[in-house]
């Protein structure tokens, strides 16, 4: 697994793909920047230097992630960052396997890019589309999340399968859950996902209920964001009620969330904050936290129908305040909507049975005819590879595959 971007115990690309594949049987190795060589929970991690700055990382730690990944001869590379398709086609050209993880709706996500300005924008993005397009036919499997996502490549007809980023259910028993008058909100801090909305929602929410505290748990992206929510809150006169964590391993997140009564993923209506899942949606949920979300059709498919939690504007403050409030002032149903995410986690939304995809997608991919072959079952994928849900002619994988 070859990452430049994302650190070495990402929840997705370490504790959830990696891991998973280790306990199947995989000898699994990740490339990624780390400030040592070690091997955590079955996975062998190969470290690369950390760049200073993003033009680095592209360029000179990039070619020695490449180095790094021929030395390792693997039957498969399976990549996570846009930047590193190009590895994939030297990869491909050496004869190997190669998987393309996309995390987000990229042509979105580069709209939404504060680094790059605004003028840029549109160019980029169309540059990225165009580029993806021609070599996307050269991997063996593209992995996406979120129907909206995955039907770029049902367009192109390219070998795709869905894995969603769901929470591990093992971890919703880790800490006992004893909820303090916190309304918390999990992940990185930008202008885009609405935490200027939300400390003026809260602000209301003080007014009346003074004990209640905001805990904002994650790194910003600008650094100078969290400047500026600090002002916000100073100029409300509730900097006392407002407290900055910041970013916290994965296994500590549980713990952080799990003493929270409420959860907010008030994303703004950005392209690509409305063609993908936040994770934190579902990490709420995983806690028995009841969540107040954006009015998105694809958050309204898992919250309405889970009812775990109450849909607003995210562009009106005085809309998630009312909702906040409501969940303080009926704790009873408060409680019963984390209930309810919680099943619902347990029933559906887990990385358990997202897991068995992954493992079976591999299956298929290191199969003796390149993973063409025709599968009886239900499938879980689309296009030649025809990656099935059942079927017995699946064939498992051996020890010595190298990932």
């Amino acid at each position: 697994m070859l990452t430049t971007v994302h650190v070495p115990f990402d929840g997705r690309i370490f504790h959830k793909e990696a891991k998973s594949l280790a306990r199947a049987g995989y000898d699994v190795v990740l490339i990624a920047r780390h400030d040592k060589a070690e091997t955590v929970g079955g996975v062998r991690i190969v470290p690369l230097s950390e760049p200073r700055n993003r033009f680095q990382r592209m360029t000179s730690v990039t070619w020695r992630l490449y180095r790094l990944a021929v030395r390792e001869d693997a039957d498969v590379y399976h990549f996570h960052d846009p930047e590193l398709m190009i590895v994939g086609l030297l990869l491909k050209a050496r004869g190997k396997k190669v998987i393309w993880d996309v995390h987000e709706h990229y042509p979105n996500s580069i709209m939404d890019k504060f680094w790059i300005s605004k003028g840029l924008r549109r160019c980029v993005s169309k540059s990225f589309d165009l580029f993806e397009r021609a070599v996307v036919r050269f991997f063996d499997l593209v992995i996406y999340t979120t129907p909206l996502v995955g039907a770029r490549y049902e367009k192109l007809k390219v070998a795709s399968a869905r894995i969603e980023n769901y929470p591990i259910v093992e971890l919703s028993g880790t800490f006992d859950k004893e909820p303090q008058k916190q309304i918390i909100y999990l992940g990185v801090m930008a202008r885009i996902r609405g935490l200027i909305e939300v400390v003026e929602a809260f602000a209301q929410v003080v007014a009346k209920h003074p004990d209640w505290q905001l805990v904002l748990v994650g790194a910003s992206r600008p650094a100078s964001f969290e400047d500026d929510l600090r002002a916000l809150a100073r100029q409300h006169g509730i900097e006392k009620n407002v407290t900055f964590i910041p970013w916290v391993p994965y296994e500590e997140k549980e713990r952080l969330t799990s003493s929270a009564s409420i959860g907010v993923i008030t994303y703004l209506p950005y392209s690509n904050n409305t063609s993908c899942l936040p994770n934190k949606l579902f990490d709420y949920m995983l806690v028995g936290v009841p969540v107040v979300a954006s009015n998105f059709p694809l958050y309204r498919e898992v919250v309405e129908p889970s009812r775990c939690g109450l849909i607003v504007d995210p562009t009106r403050p005085e809309e998630i305040a009312r909702a906040m409030t409501y969940l303080i002032e009926h704790p009873d149903e408060a409680r019963a909507m984390g209930e309810r995410g919680l099943r619902a986690v347990r029933e559906r939304y887990n990385w358990e049975n997202q897991s068995r995809r992954l493992c079976r997608m591999y299956e298929i991919l290191l199969s003796t005819n390149g993973g063409q072959e025709r599968v009886e079952g239900t499938s879980d994928c689309r296009g030649p590879a025809e990656l099935h849900e059942n079927g017995a002619a699946v064939l498992r994988a051996d020890a010595d595959r190298r990932v």
